[in-house]
């Protein structure tokens, strides 16, 4: 039903978790596919080889997200190889917990680095392709957490509710030359990411309680919502932030 033929995406930590199952859904949507990643080698050579059975169009570049050098490097590469770009998913991300009392400066500028101004600099070098294509959409991987906080996860909630911010931001700046920024706040998925505190059967209570679904979402969950935003079913649609959250954060 949804077909992007033709078209070229961008995706950032795409080797694991919600990247990889974004990749693939788009991918087999006729996508042909640029998949960021930075330490998970293995991984990403597991996810080549699923693109290669899918007789996709794909190119992999290592590279850290929070530095403008790799950056502009994985751009330049996107053109030389594709010549455009249609799509950007802003997805590469951690999640590390300290109380604000013991959180060091490095760990707060490491959280910022990686989960914001990663997402400014592929924005950045997305928006000269795009503006000049006179199209182009945007998808921002925000978090439940950039609506409501979340305690001892403080710079976490930070970076992902400036990521909220700056969709609305870049909606209204970019909509004039035919480019769509909307963002997706998932809540808990089942990734790596979230791997320790699912592992605990009480925690893993505690979750399910909170979720009307009463079922964690898997990384496939959120790539569906992902490639519909990216498809021509949701043209008109900019500025919003789509939850993906099993009812567990009910916000409009």
């Amino acid at each position: 039903m949804i077909s992007l033929k033709g078209k070229v995406a961008l995706i950032t930590g795409a080797s694991r978790g919600i990247g990889r199952a974004t990749a693939l859904r788009m991918a087999r949507a006729g996508a042909r596919v640029v998949c960021n990643y930075l330490h998970s080698k293995e991984a990403a050579r597991t996810l080549e080889k699923e693109l290669k059975r899918l007789r996709a169009g794909y190119h992999f570049y290592r590279g850290d997200m929070s530095r403008a050098k790799d950056v502009e490097r994985m751009f330049r590469e996107t053109l030389r190889k594709f010549k455009k770009l249609d799509i950007l998913v802003a997805n590469a991300g951690i999640w590390k917990g300290a109380p604000i009392e013991e959180m060091t400066e490095p760990e707060w500028d490491e959280t910022m680095d990686v989960n914001l101004k990663s997402v400014y600099l592929c924005c950045h070098h997305a928006a000269r392709i795009m503006k000049e294509q006179r199209r182009g959409t945007m998808i921002l991987v925000s978090s439940t957490a950039g609506q409501r906080g979340e305690a001892f996860h403080s710079h976490y909630a930070a970076t992902k509710g400036a990521v909220i911010s700056l969709t609305k931001s870049l909606a209204t700046e970019l909509g004039p030359h035919g480019i769509t920024v909307n963002c997706i706040a998932p809540g808990w998925v089942d990734t790596d990411m979230s791997a320790e505190p699912l592992a605990d059967p009480i925690e893993m209570e505690k979750i399910l309680a909170l979720i009307p679904l009463r079922r964690l979402a898997s990384a496939d969950d959120i790539a569906g919502p992902i490639l519909f935003l990216a498809s021509d079913l949701a043209r008109h649609i900019t500025g919003e932030v789509l939850n993906v959250n099993g009812g567990s954060v009910l916000c409009g």
